[in-house]
């Protein structure tokens, strides 16, 4: 219903709350109960926090360059929520989101960042890749592995994202041309946060939208407001509900903004204005689910105030952890690429042995 009521094709938003918290689409309310409601609400501060904590320590010198997820925390919960365990979530660099809701440990994502190669190493049963830095590169491992879920038969279903940038790559269309003639279970999300680095969407592709792209590859596509936690959890449910009965793969565009930085190496204030930042702060997804849930009277500010204090320690000492027991191994670096160490590889880590044998 969601997708019949939205053509692709033009600047409608499929939209459940409005900018002040309010709801306009009653009958597509999710059904949660209040418990889950703040744990939705939980898991976006969670995120928040880790976010603006990871950008003290990186300007610290204490972390590497990091990718921040401000402003984007409802389409990235809102779209894992709909997962079922056993679906795989295949992330690009800014998910961070959606790792927490998959059951990504803080300190996976702490070691990652840090530059750890164990970072990528999931618990047993945490059905997310490792992220995936090169453009648009992890949609097609996405689309693998709906096939595989085909060929063996499993009810699995994979939710992969990627920026509205990478929707010009190679990577993007031929994921979607074989998902689509395959009817891989797959869930595209696009997180349409405005700009690929400093180049802005409307510069990006000559499209009225980027949700369309998927006429041409013969799959639904939908435009959702992706700073509507509502909107994002029905959407990539019905998606996710069609692509478990065979119903092959959607497009889903979440229609957002990164308030902040591209990562911690880039200056956003060199191509936009702070005019256009100041007016997306208003449309701020954590603020719009605190006022519906304040409205409803289910928030209250003891329990957001104690609950900060709490995310702000246990991610303090879960870096400090990571910071003072973690140095990476050399040896890693070489180990994890392959199965088994080509022979480039095995010459490079004994070049390396030899330069450490020799400066003893």
């Amino acid at each position: 219903m969601r997708f019949e009521d939205c053509n692709p094709i033009g600047d409608k938003h499929y939209r459940i709350l409005d900018f002040e918290g309010n709801v306009i689409r009653e009958e597509d309310i999710p059904s949660f109960s209040d418990e889950e409601l703040l744990y939705l609400y939980w898991t976006m501060l969670f995120s928040r926090t880790i976010d603006e904590k990871n950008i003290s320590y990186q300007r610290q010198g204490r972390m590497l360059t990091y990718a921040p997820n401000i402003g984007q925390e409802a389409t990235q919960v809102g779209s894992a929520y709909a997962m079922e365990k056993n679906d795989w979530l295949v992330p690009s660099y800014r998910e961070l989101g959606a790792w927490l809701i998959k059951g990504v440990p803080l300190k996976n994502i702490f070691l990652y960042w840090y530059g750890n190669e164990w970072g990528s190493h999931m618990p047993e049963g945490v059905r997310v890749l490792p992220i995936s830095v090169p453009i648009a590169s992890q949609l097609q491992h996405a689309t693998g592995i709906g096939m595989a879920n085909n060929i063996k038969g499993e009810k699995n279903v994979v939710v992969t994202y990627v920026g509205d940038g990478g929707t010009s790559q190679g990577d993007f269309h031929e994921a979607l041309n074989f998902a689509a003639v395959f009817k891989a279970p797959v869930v595209f999300i696009i997180q349409n946060n405005q700009y690929a680095i400093s180049l802005p969407r409307k510069v990006q592709t000559a499209s009225e939208t980027l949700a369309q792209k998927a006429i041409a590859y013969g799959m639904p596509g939908i435009l959702v407001d992706g700073n509507d936690i509502f909107a994002m959890y029905s959407a990539t449910k019905e998606a996710i509900e069609r692509a478990r009965e065979g119903g092959g793969p959607t497009l889903i565009e979440a229609y957002t903004y990164r308030l902040g930085a591209h990562t911690t190496s880039d200056d956003p204030t060199k191509y936009r204005e702070d005019e256009e930042v100041e007016k997306w702060k208003e449309k701020d997804p954590i603020l719009r689910f605190k006022k519906y849930l304040k409205n409803k009277g289910i928030l209250t500010e003891e329990w957001e105030e104690n609950t900060k204090k709490e995310l702000e320690k246990e991610v303090t000492s879960t870096f400090e952890e990571i910071e003072n027991k973690s140095d990476t191994l050399i040896e890693d670096i070489f180990k994890y690429h392959y199965e088994t160490m080509p022979p480039h590889l095995e010459e490079q880590l004994e070049d390396y042995k030899s330069f450490l044998e020799g400066g003893r």
